[in-house]
């Protein structure tokens, strides 16, 4: 059960739904090429959460998961939203931050791959911008620090 306030998330046919709860960290946005062919976008925006503060609340049945060398997918079968997956070897949560019903309070933390972005794209000021990726421990103090102010 969790615990705290929680916030609601759900694919676009409303068959899968999930809740994360607590403190959500800030957000980043990868600008690869993998991330943009996935998302047919310049680039994704997610947020990465422990696994304590994730729930399912219906429809895992609908999920279909495609999974390259370094690089996973989950889907809904139904509509093809992307949904939250568990990162590899780890006790969190990767959530696609624009599945979130109310993410008024949420802020760019980092750009991932700026030196990979499309041409046409025009990455934000906001935010820490890394050439290439950080590591995730990296990644992860930057997206919780001050997440909670």
């Amino acid at each position: 059960m969790l615990k705290g306030s929680c916030m609601r998330g759900k694919c676009l046919c409303g068959e899968v739904e999930f809740v994360v709860s607590g403190t959500l960290p800030h957000i980043y946005q990868c600008h690869c090429s993998l991330c943009r062919k996935a998302t047919g976008s310049a680039a994704n925006a997610a947020l990465i959460v422990p696994s304590e503060n994730f729930q399912w609340v219906c429809g895992q049945d609908r999920i279909t998961s495609y999974v390259g060398t370094d690089y996973r997918s989950d889907f809904c079968s139904k509509c093809g939203s992307p949904l939250p997956n568990p990162l590899r070897g780890r006790a969190e949560y990767w959530i696609p931050v624009g599945l979130l019903e109310d993410n008024t309070s949420l802020e760019i933390a980092a750009h991932l791959h700026v030196g990979s972005k499309a041409s046409w794209d025009a990455v934000a000021s906001s935010g820490v911008q890394y050439q290439e990726a950080p590591d995730l421990e990296s990644l992860l103090k930057v997206l919780r620090q001050n997440a909670d102010t």
